[in-house]
């Protein structure tokens, strides 16, 4: 208030009262002393020129003295209905329609869905209006019953109106009646197949691939906790094979780096590095290739780009207080794109795109070379698209060491990202906590995991396919599968689909160590469903559920959900626009996966007035007052003075 000036006589500062919605009520005075009322009480305070005190508008009527909402008439149109739905609520007659509205969710959702089709059948102008105003009514009669206001609403479509985005409009397949009258009759599922005994896990190559199977309520609190766990990692072991890696490259560089190539990965080199710009021979692709790349790189792209915060957040925090956040790009960013047993140009799409968006001025794509010493031409093309300024040939521990501290031919970056395995994870860890390292890395990682929800809508293929798809990462991968009141034939095909499947895959090795450690656990609802999948917060969660899109506002900890039978985990991996670089082993609790956040750091400003200091001065002396530090306190009381003295 120190920075407000009145031009009445009377001191008084005219005011516009508004609702949520931004309508205005009326035109109002208030004083230096109503504003602090309204402040300490949170309500309408003013100050009333006809009794000279304090008044506390609205607080037996309505806004105006006319007993209406507002002074300006009352209000119409969805406002008006909106607010008498409130009333409603709160007294409406005993036996009334609406009571029995508010009283009987399944009366509203009924309501709804005849209307919605009377709308849709609708022809004549008149019709629409009708059905659409009825359509209207009822939607708001469940928004008010659970404590939604018609500014909610209309936030939804101001946030959606900030975003260009270009919807396919497709509805979903129960409504999507223009495919149902072309389409082709479905054909019948297959019968599921009797379960086959179940071999003890760690069989021979022949048997039966099986995960373990549990019945909730037949578990104890301490058993369903040991579920929780993941397949344990002996991180002491591996520091101590981790450290003398490191160390080596941080004292020896290049020369170190060369020898732990030939060492671990059987290829000499004579060069580590690849520099920009790559020659057109090193990443040589077939069409369909490139073309595959280019769209995963258009949709990744776009939904990173959007995460963009364009303008700085600012806000007055107290008249002549002005606080500031803006963000800027990391400048060097060490990007760990695995090998070994998969090639992997989508790790290197996930982590280059959003630092490219960022705006980070150096990218390095570190990953190990093959066995003739050059990089897979996938990887190479999209680090060119990217803008990689170099490419690093190297894997493991020693890539991470070669990036955190530098080398002679390796630029030393100042964050890390990127997946890989528990030595990757421990030289990442290990080089964040070095404070001569001056790194920081973008989360704690473990093996790939997922976690399916399924009830008897689901598809056993479309199941067991999605379990796999984890499963073949590496044999320390986990997926769990939870049963939602699934007969025991539905569940017996799923664990036939897993079997038959997985005997198929090039990586059936992989699947027969990695599905044994992995386990279905059968549940009565989905309250217990989301309860365990909340507690286990997988890096990948799929919903294969009956209107799955529901579901999602209880999702609490995940690293990311697909969401319904047509939205496998691979489209994440690959291209529909996610991140596939996410929290494993539990840490989707406080981790989020890799964004375009995940590439800039926010800086804060703080400017104040004159008048500014002299509103807060007080304030932050007597609190450096309190904690002894003199300095601080001095820092302002000498300003405070020169600004009392004139």
């Amino acid at each position: 208030m120190a920075t407000i000036v009145s031009d009445r006589t009377d001191g008084l500062f005219p005011t516009i009262v508004v609702d949520e919605q931004g309508i205005s009520l009326g035109l109002v005075y208030s004083s230096l002393e109503s504003v602090v009322e309204s402040f300490r009480t949170r309500k309408g305070v003013y100050f009333s020129r006809s009794r000279k005190g304090l008044w506390y508008k609205g607080a037996t009527s309505g806004f105006c003295h006319n007993n209406v909402r507002g002074c300006f008439g009352a209000s119409t149109g969805l406002a008006h209905l909106n607010q008498t739905l409130l009333s409603r609520k709160i007294s409406s007659p005993a036996g009334s329609y609406t009571q029995r509205l508010f009283q009987d969710s399944n009366l509203v959702k009924s309501k709804i869905m005849e209307e919605a089709e009377e709308l849709c059948q609708a022809t004549s102008p008149e019709e629409i209006a009708w059905e659409t105003a009825d359509l209207v009514y009822f939607a708001l009669v469940r928004c008010v019953a659970n404590g939604v206001s018609l500014r909610d609403v209309e936030q939804q479509l101001e946030n959606r109106s900030r975003k260009i985005t270009r919807r396919p409009g497709h509805a979903k397949p129960r409504w999507d009646f223009s495919a149902k009258e072309n389409a082709a009759p479905a054909p019948a599922a297959p019968a599921p197949a009797p379960a086959a005994p179940t071999p003890a896990p760690g069989s021979e190559k022949s048997g039966r691939i099986a995960m373990k199977a549990y019945k909730m309520k037949a578990l104890s609190v301490e058993e369903q906790k040991k579920l929780l766990l993941r397949p344990i990692i002996q991180s002491n072991d591996i520091m101590a094979r981790v450290k003398p890696i490191v160390d080596s490259v941080r004292e020896r560089g290049d020369a170190a780096l060369l020898e732990l190539t030939a060492k671990f990965d059987g290829v000499k080199l004579e060069s580590t590095v690849i520099n920009a710009p790559f020659t057109p021979e090193s990443m040589i692709l077939d069409e369909l290739t490139k073309k595959a790349i280019d769209q995963a790189y258009h949709n990744i792209e776009k939904f990173h780009a959007a995460q963009v915060q364009d303008k700085a957040l600012v806000v007055e925090t107290m008249p002549g207080v002005v606080c500031t956040r803006f963000a800027r790009p990391i400048e060097r960013v060490g990007l760990y794109v695995p090998g070994g047993t998969a090639v992997l140009p989508s790790t290197t799409l996930m982590l280059g795109i959003p630092a490219k968006v960022a705006g980070c001025s150096e990218i390095v794509v570190a990953t190990p070379p093959r066995k003739d010493g050059t990089i897979v031409p996938e990887v190479m093309y999209v680090a060119h698209k990217i803008g990689a300024s170099k490419v690093l040939m190297a894997g493991g521990a020693q890539a991470v060491a070669a990036m955190a501290y530098g080398t002679e031919t390796c630029t030393k970056v100042d964050k890390i990202c990127g997946p890989g395995n528990q030595y990757v994870t421990a030289a990442k860890m290990l080089t964040q906590i070095d404070s001569s390292s001056l790194v920081s890395i973008d989360m704690p990682a473990g093996p790939s995991e997922l976690l399916v929800i399924a009830d008897m809508t689901s598809v056993p293929a479309y199941v067991a396919s999605d379990l796999l798809s984890q499963a073949e990462h590496g044999t320390d991968s986990q997926v769990v599968l939870i049963a939602v009141g699934l007969t025991p034939e539905h569940l017996a095909a799923i664990e036939d689909q897993v079997h038959e499947q997985a005997s198929r895959l090039p990586r059936v090795d992989i699947v027969r160590e990695s599905i044994p450690k992995s386990y279905i656990i059968e549940v009565e609802d989905m309250a217990e469903a989301m309860r365990f999948s909340n507690e286990y917060a997988p890096e990948h969660l799929i919903l294969h559920l009956e209107q799955a899109e529901s579901y999602v506002s209880q999702v609490m900890n995940a690293g990311s959900v697909f969401v319904g039978h047509w939205s496998p985990e691979s489209c994440g991996d690959y291209a529909s626009g996610t991140n596939h670089t996410l929290p494993t082993y539990g840490y989707a609790r406080m981790y989020s996966g890799v964004n375009t956040d995940t590439f800039l750091k926010h800086i804060t400003s703080q400017q104040l007035t004159r008048e500014g200091l002299d509103a807060i001065g007080h304030t932050v002396m007597r609190l450096a007052e309190i904690e002894g530090l003199e300095a601080h306190r001095n820092a302002v009381a000498v300003r405070i003075n020169d600004i009392r003295r004139q």
